[in-house]
């Protein structure tokens, strides 16, 4: 994690670690300014393997979940600081399925939300979510 000053003078530390995939293009896997955590979009590659979990759009999903947590628990964060979801998906009748694995994350004051349906994500993936985190005092 490096830290410095933004020209304003807000904190701004980088986010990194190996609980989740590493960052496949020039890109952090979140950055920290001041309270406000931005995570770069997951896919569903488990970080042990380096590969795709794509047995079905649930395991994928449920993968892409866990990748996201590993990134909040980084910045001393959780779901429960989530305050915005972006949610990509290639097919929008995975919709139900994704929104199912999705509930078990978010249940309680669910973050606000959009989910668009793409033309293709990063390795073939099905769905792809990012999300931006405060954290509270």
């Amino acid at each position: 994690m490096s830290e410095n000053q933004t020209k304003n003078g807000a904190s701004r530390r980088r986010i990194r670690t190996s609980r989740a995939p590493a960052a496949i293009g020039p890109y952090s896997q979140a950055v920290l300014v001041n309270d406000t955590l931005y995570c770069s979009g997951q896919i569903g590659i488990d970080p042990e393997t380096t590969h795709l979990v794509s047995d079905s759009v649930e395991t994928e999903t449920e993968q892409i979940l866990k990748n996201l947590g590993a990134v909040l628990k980084a910045a001393s964060m959780n779901y429960d600081r989530v305050v915005k979801c972006s949610v990509f998906m290639t097919d929008m009748n995975d919709y139900g399925v994704i929104n199912e694995v999705y509930a078990r994350y978010f249940s309680e004051d669910p973050p606000a939300r959009e989910t668009v349906q793409v033309a293709a994500l990063p390795r073939g993936a099905r769905v792809e979510i990012s999300c931006i985190a405060v954290k509270t005092k």
